[in-house]
């Protein structure tokens, strides 16, 4: 039975899980190793139950309790939980170095979860303690919003793993989807597509940003490409694209757009920084 979820990395993906887990009725804790980073979530958090109750989809005093079932902490010993949650840099090592710092002081039995958009659980679950109880719950950006979860078993998942997962996702009101471990799983491998058809657009001077943006809207889609990765972040999304390409053993179809590194070497990620494709105010 989970009482407790412990979500680690307070960036704008962690602090929407944190949301939905607070929201699910779940003791939660959001942990990051910078205090300004908890900050900007605690204000992304109140601010977006406070809409949820300006349109009616919230009472007041239930955005209190909700705010009030979060631990807000830069210590990582307070990291005890049921479910472990990481939403940090999409780097391997930072990953089994958080889970291997975290299994020493949880319960055997807690469960890691990793909220990796494309790289390998089966990798990351190897040199951690009972490797069976790691596996993939991947959120999409807002997490709040979203319905999808992908629920991806590595190599050494057990059945019991991705059974509560995939049971966790749905208690929070989320549609999940079992995937076997792969590269960018299912979602992210379709989607780079998206991206970066429209970025070679772009670059090829068919269109500006927002006139591919728009054409994609009217045509059905939620968000256009170039708000989107603005959305997401161009470093995380860049990112995805790169760990495809060498998964993919740099097959062209997966080949990083310079649009998009060169704004990320230029520190233009998109809303966070207030400029990525478009400008943002703060």
């Amino acid at each position: 039975m989970i009482h407790s979820i412990a979500v680690c990395g307070a960036g704008t993906m962690g602090a929407g899980i944190a949301q939905v887990a607070a929201s699910s009725g779940f003791k939660t804790i959001l942990f990051d190793i910078r205090q300004p980073g908890l900050d900007k979530a605690r204000a992304q958090i109140t601010k977006s139950l406070a809409t949820a109750v300006e349109k009616g989809r919230l009472a007041a005093a239930e955005q209190e309790q909700i705010l009030e079932r979060i631990t807000f902490s830069s210590d990582i010993s307070l990291c005890m939980a049921d479910v472990i949650i990481e939403a940090i840099i999409e780097q391997l090592e930072s990953k089994t170095d958080l889970f291997t710092q975290l299994a020493a002081i949880n319960k055997q039995d807690t469960i890691f979860a990793s909220n990796t958009s494309s790289l390998s659980v089966s990798e990351l679950a190897a040199t951690i303690p009972h490797p069976e109880r790691v596996a993939g719950m991947h959120f999409f950006n807002p997490a709040h919003l979203m319905k999808l979860v992908e629920v991806v078993s590595g190599t050494q998942t057990s059945p019991e793993t991705a059974n509560t997962i995939y049971e966790l996702a749905q208690t929070m009101g989320k549609v999940p989807v079992r995937v076997k471990d792969s590269p960018g799983f299912i979602v992210n491998r379709v989607a780079r597509h998206y991206y970066l058809e429209a970025m070679l657009l772009a670059e090829q001077k068919v269109a500006d940003f927002s006139t591919i943006d728009q054409l994609l809207e009217n045509a059905g889609f939620r968000m256009g490409p170039f708000a989107l990765m603005d959305l997401i972040g161009n470093d995380i999304n860049l990112a995805v694209t790169q760990s495809l390409y060498d998964a993919f053993k740099q097959a062209p179809r997966f080949k990083p757009n310079v649009l998009q590194e060169q704004r990320v070497k230029d520190g233009k990620l998109g809303r966070k920084t207030g400029l990525g494709f478009y400008r943002y105010e703060q």
